[in-house]
Order: C-alpha cells, then sequence, then structure tokens
C-alpha cells in the first residue's frame, strides 16, 4: 500500500525491514521510550550544533515517527534556497577552505548569487562534489589523525541535506547512541554513564574500541542501510557523490573505496547510520535475548561502553561483537578494547581475591574511577585524561612560542580564552584538583615563556602569580551532578 503525503513532504512507501521493529526502543537505563520530543525539538543555532529543523520538515517528521518501516521518495525539495543560506551561516567564518580555495569570506561576497547557482545545480543534477583537502591532526597518543577538509560549497550542501535526514533518523536512532546528535552532547553521555553505572548492577565495563572506524566503512552496506529509510534517488545520488569524491594530499588525488572523511559534515550521519543497524540494533537485540543479568550501553559516534552485572555475560558479548563487526567489515582494536571490573563492588570484590584497586577507563575525555565519598559509600570520580591535558598544554607550549613578543595583556588574554574554554568541558564535580592543575601548568608555560624573551630577566615566581591572578580567571566547577541534570533533562 502506497501512502501519498503530497509533494510537499514526500512520497513514502511502507516497506518490512530487517530488525526495524526495534527502532524506536531507548536504552533501558535512561527509563524513557521513544525519542519523540528529542526529534521534535529544535537543534540550537550556532557553527557546531547545525542548521535548526524548521517547521517545513515538520509532517517528514511525524510521517518517519507514526511509520518506523516507510521509505521516503521525494526529499530534494526541502533543500531549499533558505535552507542553504541558513547551512552557509551555520558554518565558522574561520573554516580553513577546501581545494577549492574558497573561504566563507569570499562566498558571500555574492551570497544570494552563488546559493541560487547551487540551488540550481543540486536540483537538475548538474552539482559534482569535490575531493576533501586531507590534513592530520596529532592524536594524544602521538599518532596522526587523518582530517579531510570539505570544500566550502560542500559543506553547504551537505549540512542542509543532514537537517533533512536528521527529521527521519532523529525518530529512529535509539536512546543510547549521542554522538552528533541534536541536544545530545558529551555531557550527555557522560551524565548517562554515571547515572548507569550508579543506579543499575554494573559489576564489569567494556570499554569497545572500533579500529579505523570512519576510514573503514563499506560504502554498498552503507548505502543498503540508508535505502532501508530513503528511496529518493536524487539524495541516494548525492550521498554516493559525497564518499566518492576522494581526497587530494600533496596535489595527489587518490580514491577512497571505503571509509568517509573525518570532518565533513554527512560523515557523522552516516557514521551514526551505519551503526545504528551494524551495533545498536543488535546490542539492544543481544540484551533482551542472552544476557542473565542487568546490562546498560552507551555509545557515542565509534565510542561505546557497555556494562554488565555478570562476567560471563561481558566475555559472551564481547566474543559475539567481533564476530558481528567482522561481518561489515569492521573489527575491535585489541589494544584500546578492555574488559575490566568496575563498579560498585568492584573494589571490596578484587580485595577478597587478593588483587589491587580497580582499573580505570577513559571515556569523552574524562578517566572513569572506582572511588568512595566521605560515608564511605561508592562514588564514580570521573577527572580529566592525563593524555587529553598532555596534549593541550604541548599546544599551548607551542602557541606561546609563536606569541613570545606579544604584550602580557594580548598573552593574558588569550590563554584566559583558554583557560575558559578548559574549563566549560572539564569543570565537572570532583575534578577540582586537575583543573587547578592545569591552571598551574598555564601559568608555568607562560612563565618560561616569558623568561625566554630576555636572558636578564626578573620575573619572579611571585611577579608571576600577580600576572595571572590578573589575568586568568580561577577555576570553580561549572557542570552539576550528574543525577541531578540527567533527572532534569529525562
Amino acid at each position: 500500500m502506497v501512502h501519498e503525503y503530497g509533494q510537499s513532504d514526500g512520497l513514502v512507501v511502507p516497506e518490512k525491514l530487517p530488525n526495524n521493529a526495534l527502532g524506536g526502543v531507548a536504552e533501558a537505563v535512561e527509563e524513557r521510550g521513544p525519542a519523540e520530543e528529542n526529534a521534535a525539538s529544535t537543534t540550537r543555532p550556532g557553527h557546531s550544533a547545525g542548521v535548526s529543523v524548521t517547521s517545513g520538515l515538520d509532517r517528514v517528521r511525524q510521517a518517519a515517527q507514526k511509520d518506523r518501516e516507510a521509505r521516503f521518495t521525494a526529499l530534494l525539495h526541502h533543500v531549499t534556497v533558505d535552507r542553504l543560506r541558513a547551512a552557509y551561516r551555520a558554518i565558522s567564518p574561520k573554516a580553513a577552505p577546501g581545494v577549492d580555495g574558497v573561504t566563507w569570506e569570499e562566498y558571500g561576497r555574492d551570497l544570494e548569487g552563488n546559493l541560487q547557482d547551487l540551488h540550481a545545480r543540486i536540483h537538475r543534477g548538474a552539482y559534482r562534489a569535490r575531493p576533501s583537502r586531507r590534513v592530520f591532526i596529532p592524536k594524544p597518543d602521538g599518532r596522526q589523525r587523518a582530517l579531510g577538509v570539505t570544500a566550502l560549497e560542500d559543506k553547504v550542501v551537505q549540512r542542509a541535506t543532514v537537517e533533512v535526514l536528521n527529521a527521519i533518523y532523529e525518530c529512529d536512532f535509539l536512546g543510547f547512541s549521542y554522538g552528533f546528535r541534536p541536544g545530545r552532547s558529551q555531557h550527555d553521555a557522560l551524565d548517562a554513564l554515571a547515572v548507569g553505572i550508579r543506579r543499575r548492577r554494573v559489576n564489569w565495563v567494556l570499554d569497545v574500541d572500533i579500529r579505523d572506524y570512519f576510514s573503514s566503512l563499506d560504502h554498498s552496506r552503507l548505502v543498503k542501510f540508508i535505502e532501508h529509510r530513503i528511496a529518493d534517488k536524487r539524495v541516494l545520488r548525492l550521498i554516493q557523490k559525497w564518499i566518492k569524491a576522494g581526497v587530494i594530499e600533496d596535489g595527489v588525488w587518490s580514491e577512497t573505496p571505503e571509509g568517509t572523511p573525518q570532518g565533513a559534515s554527512v560523515s557523522t550521519l552516516l557514521a551514526n547510520v551505519y551503526l545504528h543497524y551494524v551495533f545498536d540494533l543488535w546490542a539492544h537485540q543481544w540484551r533482551g535475548r542472552n544476557a542473565r543479568g542487568e546490562m546498560i550501553v552507551l555509545r557515542f559516534a565509534d565510542d561505546c561502553v557497555v556494562g554488565f552485572e555478570n562476567e560471563d555475560d561481558a566475555e559472551w558479548f564481547q566474543k559475539d561483537l567481533r564476530a558481528r563487526l567482522a561481518e561489515f567489515s569492521l573489527e575491535l582494536n585489541a589494544e584500546k578494547t578492555r574488559l575490566i571490573e568496575f563498579g560498585r563492588y568492584a573494589a571490596q570484590n578484587r580485595q577478597k581475591r587478593g588483587l589491587g584497586k580497580p582499573e580505570t577507563f577513559c571515556f569523552l575525555g574524562f578517566t572513569h574511577i572506582c572511588a568512595r565519598d566521605r560515608k564511605g559509600r561508592f562514588k564514580l570520580q570521573r577527572i580529566t585524561d592525563s593524555k587529553r591535558m598532555s596534549a593541550k598544554l604541548r599546544e599551548v607550549n607551542t602557541e606561546l612560542r609563536r606569541r613570545r613578543h606579544l604584550s602580557i595583556p594580548e598573552q593574558g588574554r588569550w590563554l584566559a580564552n583558554v583557560l575558559r574554554g578548559h574549563c566549560n568541558y572539564y569543570a565537572v564535580p570532583d575534578n577540582g584538583k586537575a583543573l587547578n592543575a592545569f591552571r598551574h601548568q598555564i601559568v608555568r608555560l607562560w612563565l618560561m615563556s616569558l623568561r625566554r624573551r630576555s636572558q636578564r630577566h626578573r620575573l619572579t615566581w611571585k611577579r608571576m602569580y600577580r600576572h595571572a591572578d590578573r589575568w586568568l580567571p580561577k577555576t570553580r566547577i561549572l557542570h552539576p551532578w550528574p543525577e541531578a541534570r540527567y533527572d532534569a533533562k529525562i
């Protein structure tokens, strides 16, 4: 049977899909049903939040929510000039240019003419995706992460298209999926994990790391997954253009037979769709069919943490997960994937067996530790990951050398922004000691930089602290306790 919603909403054709019946079931820890409110809400405007979903997509969203097996055959007409304009304005003006060298400012000099021309090319099929410009940034472990810098026009089209597709996929994604979704930040994921460990019977934690995930996605399987919901051939061709555009490194073009470039606006959505079918639906089904004890699941992009009540369940899940990923051209990173004893009773259970303190695991920049409060009760403590802090301090030291000959007020204002940005993310309860250590290291690096200005400097620590107190803000906790914010939102 065919349901027509009109040209403005697209043609929706129901089709029976594997595992699709589970698409709206949320993670048990979250104590909530399908993400109806989350899907219907608008995203906050801004460079990182993306373009807000407008009322023009409301009926598409309602149709996707009403029929989880529907396929949308007419979506491209939602990529309007207005949506392209909003996508352009959501891009940071300081964003690095792609292979064409066009900057945000240059494109905006004749914005309306450029957008009208881009809109016409998209809808008549003349739009061509440009290759990504490959750059490398250092990882905390010393390795290099490959990023793909897309051309500005491709960023605009991708953002506008992702906004349309989000209206559908936000109805499908499960509750424990947090990565790069509207209204679901890193701190929302951290809160959900903390609440799950405290309120559920978690004794074992599997810290999952997928090896080179973004560069290992199978294109043919990815397109099949998208076709479960999207039947608009023009949208499918757009996606195939982006994933097949290739990369340019040192002026040489190379093909990308698999994977999606990290850094592209569409890559995060495609990565979420891929893991939605490969991991999320499977993990939810595994929990319902195989787990003998309680089990929590949380995923942020390709970073996954799974908690178990029973060790046997954890080992069984890890074995099945390895096989599951292999079916879809993915594999676990053996060096980073760990099963550890962690939770409320981990310390006393290990003490009975003559073992040391429970191991820790890192997630989204925080090291999670089994600790005790002043009354001796279990407490999940989260402190700044030492590798992340060291990497950030190295960046600050390098930049200070470049800014060495600027005035002290200019350096102080820049360092104040660095410190505020660090605290905005890491200023969680119980992390005050690490915050103060970071501020102290900032002051130390600043002192060393200023002393290098002259071999006859007279800058003592006492004078340096006066500069620091004048220009650098004091550290303080900015985030509430996880349970308080989680309960308020959920």
